[in-house]
């Protein structure tokens, strides 16, 4: 943990500037982030309609709604997200509303969310087949090398992805880890749209769970 100061104000944030601490968020934290996620010119009415939809969602429901919800409820496209978030929803919109990037099994202080009916924690350990896949404790792969095509079909029939995965599921997964190998860093949502040439409500047809949560997930890769 580390302290993030911006005006007469510090707040705690982790070593990825996201805030540990839900109630210490304010709007000073936000404009001061802005800073350090590539927006110029200050935060815009746009942009508060956009944090403050993120906070909102996430006060009643206690989890992060994906990009898919947010860019539809706020009327917002792929090309002008982009221009809002440059770094990305989870690494842009999200830090700037603080809200955890993690999987929404997570709860504001790191923790496990109780268990209910619909929420079922994944194993710390995945044996697929017959190839044992080091995984954390949300199913995100822990080291990508270990990954191949059995890990990801295997992930993807966990997750109940509609009719297993199809050549265009491949194109994006293939992306996803070529970019990372070439980077070291996981592509945004619009980074990933733009690259394949499909808009965000195609890419939530293909993977209707979210981004971060699935396609990422599936290609054994992990926004750290």
């Amino acid at each position: 943990m580390t302290i993030f100061t911006h005006g007469d104000k510090s707040y705690h944030v982790d070593e990825r500037g996201f805030l540990t601490e839900f109630s210490e968020w304010d709007r000073q934290f936000a404009e001061g982030m802005a800073l350090e996620v590539k927006i110029k010119g200050g935060l815009s009415e746009r942009h508060w309609q956009v944090i403050e939809f993120i906070r909102n969602e996430y006060e009643k429901s206690g989890e992060c709604p994906l990009v898919f919800t947010t860019c539809r409820a706020n009327g917002i496209s792929t090309r002008e997200f982009k221009q809002l978030f440059p770094s990305g929803y989870l690494r842009g919109a999200c830090k700037l509303a603080g809200i955890t990037y993690r999987d929404r099994f997570l709860d504001f202080y790191g923790e496990m969310s109780p268990p209910t009916e619909k929420r079922t924690p994944q194993e710390t350990h995945g044996r697929l087949r017959d190839k044992v896949y080091r995984v954390d404790a949300l199913g995100f792969l822990v080291d990508p090398s270990e990954w191949d095509e059995e890990f990801a079909i295997n992930k993807a029939r966990e997750m109940k992805i509609p009719g297993g995965l199809s050549d265009k599921h491949y194109e994006i997964i293939q992306f996803l880890r070529r970019s990372y190998e070439k980077s070291g860093e996981v592509p945004t949502v619009i980074e990933c749209c733009e690259a394949i040439g499909i808009e965000l409500g195609d890419l939530e047809q293909l993977f209707p769970d979210g981004y971060n949560r699935e396609a990422v997930k599936i290609a054994g890769l992990c926004v750290r």
